[in-house]
């Protein structure tokens, strides 16, 4: 039996374990994996307040860990298959028990859709990016291709124009889904070049990412696009949605898209029930952004069980 059990050991579930263990709660941290989620795929963490030399995502993710634990927080890798979320206590079943709680902090995450293409596995964090914003600065003077046609993808097309020499924004219609005022930016900025009806077709190098090859749908051409600039590689962005990572929660709460919607405070629904970081219906996709969640939801959590 816990005060807390939060479900997810990335940077939310991380920094929600230090607090309900700093405020003298007995909790749980259920990862399936390695502690750090997203994180661990990050090359260089360079915008975390604090770590002006930057970090890796896993040298990160390790130090997030041992704080937690440092307070008491106990972690267990183990796979969630279902909880039961309006009995009280709350239940949480995996592959190896079932483990009680007064509160639940829900913060399994979001993985990006892939396009499952020769060399994105590859080229992973060595060239292939799903954030612009984590890695658009590794890329300065670079040639990019951002692969995608809606809202995030334009957003960080325009965004990317501030390090890269030229942003190549590939998409496989003939117009983008993205807002107008997004496209108008896009469409003003002599930076950016879009690739009409045409998907990326492969990703090549040695080591990096140096070459993409480009496919037109309609005629079928394929191109192939090097470095047009002394910066050695090129950089590729992939746009193409997420994936929540809320299957298990099958039944117990309302989802939008397939992610938890939460109030300000990160409460959702179900009284004693949390989520925070990327799992959240609303909110940016970002380390900071969401340890500041974590630590949100740990002290609500906290306040409730003090109400019990």
């Amino acid at each position: 039996m816990y005060d807390l059990i939060i479900i997810g050991g990335g940077p939310a579930g991380l920094s929600a374990g230090l607090y309900g263990a700093r405020a003298r709660m007995k909790t749980l941290i259920i990862e399936k994996e390695m502690a750090g989620g997203q994180m661990n795929k990050t090359l260089d963490v360079e915008n975390y307040p604090g770590i002006p030399d930057g970090h890796t995502g896993m040298q990160l993710a390790m130090r997030m860990e041992d704080q937690a634990k440092s307070f008491g927080a106990e972690i267990k890798h183990e796979t969630v298959e279902s909880v039961d979320l309006k009995s009280q206590p709350k239940k949480v079943k995996t592959d190896q028990g079932e483990y009680q709680a007064a509160c639940v902090i829900i913060t399994t995450g979001a993985n990006p859709r892939k396009l499952n293409v020769p060399g994105e596995e590859e080229f992973a964090s060595r060239g292939v990016s799903y954030c612009a914003t984590c890695d658009g600065a590794f890329y300065e003077g670079a040639d990019v291709f951002v692969i995608g046609g809606g809202d995030a993808a334009v957003e960080e097309a325009n965004f990317l124009t501030k390090f890269a020499h030229k942003v190549y924004l590939v998409h496989r219609r003939d117009q983008l889904r993205a807002a107008k005022s997004l496209q108008e930016k896009i469409f003003n900025n002599d930076k950016v070049e879009v690739l009409w009806d045409s998907v990326l077709k492969e990703i090549k190098g040695e080591g990096t990412a140096q070459e993409v090859l480009i496919e037109n749908v309609k005629t079928k051409e394929v191109k192939s696009f090097r470095s047009s600039t002394d910066y050695k590689g090129v950089g590729v962005f992939i746009y193409v949605g997420y994936t929540p990572l809320t299957d298990f929660l099958a039944g117990q709460l309302d989802l939008a898209n397939g992610y938890i919607p939460t109030d300000d405070k990160m409460q959702t629904q179900i009284p004693g029930v949390y989520a925070a970081g990327d799992i959240r219906y609303e909110g940016f996709k970002q380390v900071v952004t969401a340890v500041g969640e974590g630590a949100t939801a740990a002290m609500v959590a906290e306040k409730y069980i003090d109400n019990l």
